[in-house]
């Protein structure tokens, strides 16, 4: 027999529909499906937001999806953006952010990784590569705080092995607080992981 399960945003971003064979694969490992999308709830729709607001998660995940060019959680983040920047509670300058993000994609794809190890063994596995930083001409656009956010994003995908005190100091400087930047953090660890495994189902399907 079929189980029938709620829908969730990795079946809405597969297509999922009940009955079909990644739904019953997806069944076959409920608890991971469900947690998947307490993840999601958690971050994009939480009880208690703080100081990060719904249009910053979503300006950093829309981001985050396009660095992966992952083509279905890009749509789907870039149309949730887009309808919250126009949103009648949304203010004025939230209105410029979806293209503003968009171009910003488009400026800081590249492959990777890169970055440097401290010097050692694993030296060896050095690599150059972009650089990245919001342009001028749009951190006003952005703002101080997203900009920061969207940099540190690509560190965190791009450049992983030289996250430091200094690139969160940056953070800090730019008006993240420290609970911020756990929710930050938080969001760029679970595009990710959310991006691979609907890569893995779509293979699969």
């Amino acid at each position: 027999m079929t189980t029938i399960t709620p829908p969730d945003v990795i079946d809405e971003l597969l297509g999922v529909t009940p009955g079909s064979a990644i739904d019953e694969l997806r069944a076959r490992r409920p608890v991971t499906r469900a947690n998947a999308q307490a993840s999601y709830d958690a971050l994009f729709t939480p009880e208690h937001p703080g100081t990060v607001s719904a249009v910053e998660r979503l300006a950093v995940a829309a981001f985050v999806a396009g660095l992966h060019a992952s083509a279905p959680t890009e749509r789907y983040y870039a149309e949730q953006l887009l309808s919250a920047a126009a949103a009648p509670v949304a203010d004025e300058s939230a209105r410029a952010l979806p293209q503003a993000v968009a171009t910003e994609i488009a400026a800081a794809r590249t492959s990777g990784p890169y970055g440097a190890y401290p010097a050692g063994p694993l030296s060896v596995e050095d690599s150059e590569g972009l650089r990245y930083r919001v342009a001028p001409e749009r951190r006003d656009v952005l703002g101080v705080r997203l900009s920061a956010a969207l940099d540190h994003a690509h560190l965190l995908v791009f450049r992983p092995r030289e996250a430091s005190p200094a690139a969160l100091q940056a953070l800090l400087d730019a008006g993240w607080s420290t609970s911020d930047i756990v929710t930050l953090s938080q969001l760029v660890a679970f595009l990710t992981f959310q991006i691979r495994v609907v890569a893995g189902l779509e293979l699969l399907s």
